[in-house]
């Protein structure tokens, strides 16, 4: 083989290493609420099929995540569950902060295995939740960090039915483990996301809280600030009719106006 025959051949394959790895990098890293599972990820198959761009994410606890990514964890984006925990992160500094939207709206219900005799229950002021648990307990997220669990605190405390009810509560790391909890009856009752219930077929909603006895459930997105430059447009994406139609779906509330 001729020299220029050598040359050109490991030109060949600088080239097709280098074209491997510029592709193997079109993979965006996302950091998103527990309760975001379901939705995202068929928003982000979609995104995938326009772009090809690939995801990687990690789904968990919103105070998980937001700490995770202060500790260096490397992450382009996080979605979380509340307004607390992105506020969090900003303060922190990993959060490119002009990129911040607060994309999405939710709200909470309470939720009970899919055999149980409960049914319809009238969530108001005085209502008594510790009577309903009956000898069982009521799962939610951690109420000191897991946004879902201190929604659902909020709302008790202002209900009235805090007090009574919280010996009965099991404590999980996220909202997903508690809706599991439920699902599995090992919980007689649950205080979850609409939107997780709606995906959780061993479950069924008995109530749901009014939306004025806690926080407005608001899901910020941003970008970090080790984001990688493809990131904008996934952010942008979010924005779209296309995803609004994937996660009103879902059942989650668009709060922005969406783009094309």
């Amino acid at each position: 083989m001729s020299r220029l025959s050598v040359l050109f051949s490991a030109f060949v394959v600088l080239v097709a290493a280098f074209s491997a790895a510029a592709a193997e990098d079109k993979t965006i890293t996302v950091f998103a609420a527990a309760s975001m599972k379901n939705a995202l990820d068929e928003v982000d198959a979609a995104y995938t099929a326009r772009t090809g761009v690939k995801f990687s994410v990690s789904y968990a606890a919103s105070s998980v995540l937001a700490k995770q990514i202060e500790q260096g964890a490397p992450a382009d984006v996080f979605v979380s569950a509340d307004t607390d925990w992105m506020d969090y992160a900003t303060a922190k500094k990993t959060i490119n902060e002009p990129t911040r939207v607060n994309l999405l709206g939710n709200s909470i219900v309470l939720i009970a295995p899919k055999d149980s005799k409960l049914d319809n229950v009238t969530i108001a002021q005085g209502f008594d939740l510790a009577k309903l648990a009956g000898d069982g307990r009521i799962a939610t997220g951690d109420v000191k960090s897991v946004p879902v669990g201190k929604y659902a605190k909020a709302a008790l405390e202002k209900l009235g039915a805090w007090q009574a009810a919280e010996p009965k509560f099991a404590m999980a790391e996220s909202v997903r483990a508690a809706l599991t909890l439920v699902a599995r009856g090992e919980a007689n009752l649950g205080i979850v996301y609409s939107t997780d219930a709606k995906v959780e077929p061993g479950v069924k909603i008995v109530g749901t809280f009014p939306a004025d006895s806690h926080p407005a459930i608001i899901y910020p997105v941003a970008a970090t600030t080790t984001a990688k430059p493809e990131t904008n447009d996934y952010l942008a994406f979010l924005r779209s009719t296309a995803a609004k139609t994937i996660l009103e779906k879902y059942g989650f509330k668009f709060l922005v106006s969406p783009t094309t």
